[in-house]
C-alpha cells in the first residue's frame, strides 16, 4: 500500500507540473485540446500505476502451491524421569507429540 501511495504521489506531482506550463501557454487560445490530451495521458499514467500495482500484489508461487503437513498433535503427561544425583525417580511434566 506504502508502493501505491508513493506511485500515485509521484505521478501526480509530474502530471501537475506538466500540466501547468501547458495551461499558461493555452489561456489565450480559444480551443483546449492540450488541456484534453494532457488530462487523458494523466489519466493513462495514473490507471497504469494503479494496475501495476494491483497485478503485483498478490502472492508469488515459485513452485506452484504447496502441501503443508499439518503440525504434530502434543499434549503434556506427568511421567517419571530418572534422578542424575541419587538413582531415584522424580515426576516431571513432558511435552509428548504424536
Amino acid at each position: 500500500m506504502k508502493r501505491i501511495m508513493s506511485s500515485l504521489l509521484i505521478a501526480t506531482a509530474l502530471v501537475g507540473s506538466a500540466i501547468q506550463p501547458a495551461a499558461a501557454r493555452d489561456r489565450h487560445h480559444h480551443d483546449d485540446t492540450g488541456r484534453i490530451i494532457a488530462g487523458g495521458v494523466a489519466a493513462g499514467v495514473v490507471g497504469g500505476l494503479i494496475g501495476g500495482a494491483i497485478a503485483n500484489g498478490g502472492p508469488r508461487y515459485v513452485d506452484g502451491p504447496r502441501y503443508v503437513e499439518p503440525a504434530p498433535r502434543c499434549w503434556y503427561e506427568d511421567r517419571d524421569v530418572r534422578n542424575r544425583y541419587d538413582g531415584g525417580y522424580h515426576t516431571e511434566t513432558v511435552r509428548v507429540c504424536e
